[in-house]
């Protein structure tokens, strides 16, 4: 949700939702997307597998939007190892690229094999076997489908990562239930991270993927807390009086920049999260608010309305923190900007650009100064980058809910991710894990 309403007061309270999986529905593909085909993993053990790798994988590529995967009627052939492949039969149905498997039941571990292949040149590309259990096969086929993305894109994929959002659930007498929660990038796996009678709101991620640094309400007023996703524990690192807001992890995971008002008037800080310490960055009439460091911790990205409307800012900062000059606006097309994000590289800056009744995803070429507006929604709030770079994931409204979107960096391709019910909102896409 954008800050600037959080801190004028405005929308706090969400539709209620139940808690439930999230879905995706791909809601448009990318014309020239690359053809591929997933045969269906061969299986050696009793039953049905624990899993549909095949299956998984290729929903992982299809959803990217870069890959075109055949339907399973239409394969060839269903070939499980690379000596029984026909590349002529691959050829003919279009298929350039061509994924081959198989899982086997091991003394009570799993063990897979896979091989990517180019069908016009007749070679392997890649092949690997992993082993694992049967609460970590989904994610072993998130990673192959990661090999697969990498080998032929270049691009390092991101499927074997999280998205943290939240969820409200109607109780009775109208009170409701937040739930900040964790799921796979696919929405998988759900892990409800905190429950509480109270909004929850603006997750942020720690570069190593373990943290989760989050405001809360609790207690009638916003406090921010930093908690460890695995094991629960949290702990309170920002209650000053007045508004605690927007936090962000800096690259080296050991300081958080937000939004305090404890002064009379919400400015940028830099919270030391060891010692403590605080920085006061900005120092303005104006409300500051949304801070994003960049990739090499020198600077802040953040939103203020110093200039009569919310626009996107600037600040250097020395190894302290501490500002090295005035602020400097970044953006200038449209009515509105705000909601900063930016790519993993520094490169690109995702927000959400107003150009009067319409409040949509764009993003920002930083060198070019290129503005290009992704999303055809009105109500767009909270842009998040994968962390390669090649998504961009968004809350908005469809039919009076809230739903999560994902749209690629150049607006071709778009995903849709909705609970069964009720709405979801705040939507922060995780880096890649350990890093």
């Amino acid at each position: 949700m954008n800050a600037l309403r959080v801190l004028l007061l405005l929308s706090m309270l969400l539709a209620g939702t139940a808690q439930a999986r999230l879905s995706i529905e791909i809601t448009q593909g990318m014309e020239g997307a690359m053809p591929i085909a997933v045969v269906p993993f061969g299986w050696s053990g009793p039953g049905a597998p624990a899993q549909d790798l095949a299956d998984i994988i290729r929903t992982d590529l299809a959803r990217s939007g870069q890959f075109a995967p055949l339907e399973v009627p239409r394969l060839p052939q269903l070939p499980v190892d690379g000596r029984d492949v026909n590349f002529n039969l691959w050829r003919g149905v279009g298929s350039d690229s061509l994924v081959i498997g198989r899982l086997e039941l091991r003394d009570g571990r799993y063990q897979v094999q896979f091989q990517l292949f180019d069908t016009v040149r007749g070679v392997q590309l890649a092949g690997y076997t992993m082993q694992a259990d049967a609460a970590r096969l989904r994610r072993v086929a998130h990673q192959i489908a990661d090999i697969i993305y990498q080998r032929l894109t270049g691009q390092r994929g991101a499927f074997d990562t999280h998205i943290a959002y939240v969820t409200v659930e109607n109780l009775e007498a109208g009170k409701r239930r937040f739930r900040l929660e964790v799921a796979d990038a696919d929405g998988h796996n759900e892990q409800v991270i905190l429950n509480s009678g109270q909004p929850l709101m603006s997750p942020a991620w720690s570069p190593d993927g373990r943290r989760l640094a989050y405001v809360s309400f609790e207690g009638g007023r916003s406090m921010i807390y930093v908690q460890d996703v695995a094991s629960g524990q949290r702990k309170k690192v920002a209650e000053f009086a007045g508004i605690n807001s927007a936090p962000d992890f800096s690259p080296d995971g050991q300081r958080l920049a937000l939004t305090l008002s404890r002064d009379g008037n919400p400015e940028i800080y830099v919270l030391e999260l060891d010692s403590g310490r605080l920085t006061r960055v900005t120092q303005h009439y104006a409300i500051d608010t949304e801070p994003v460091w960049t990739p090499d911790g020198r600077a802040l990205y953040f939103t203020s309305d110093r200039g009569g409307r919310p626009q996107v800012y600037r600040v250097r900062l020395d190894a302290a923190g501490r500002p090295l000059d005035t602020p400097q606006r970044v953006t200038f097309e449209g009515i509105y900007n705000a909601s900063p994000a930016l790519s993993a590289d520094g490169k690109r800056l995702a927000m959400v650009h107003g150009d009067g009744n319409r409040f949509r995803v764009a993003v920002l070429e930083l060198e070019t100064g290129t503005l290009r507006v992704l999303t055809e929604t009105r109500l767009d709030e909270s842009p998040s980058f994968s962390p390669n770079g090649a998504m961009v994931l968004y809350a908005t409204e469809v039919g009076d809910r809230g739903v999560l979107e994902a749209v690629s960096a150049d607006g071709r391709a778009r995903q849709r991710l909705r609970l069964n019910k009720g709405d979801v909102r705040e939507p922060a896409w995780s880096p890649f894990f350990g890093e």
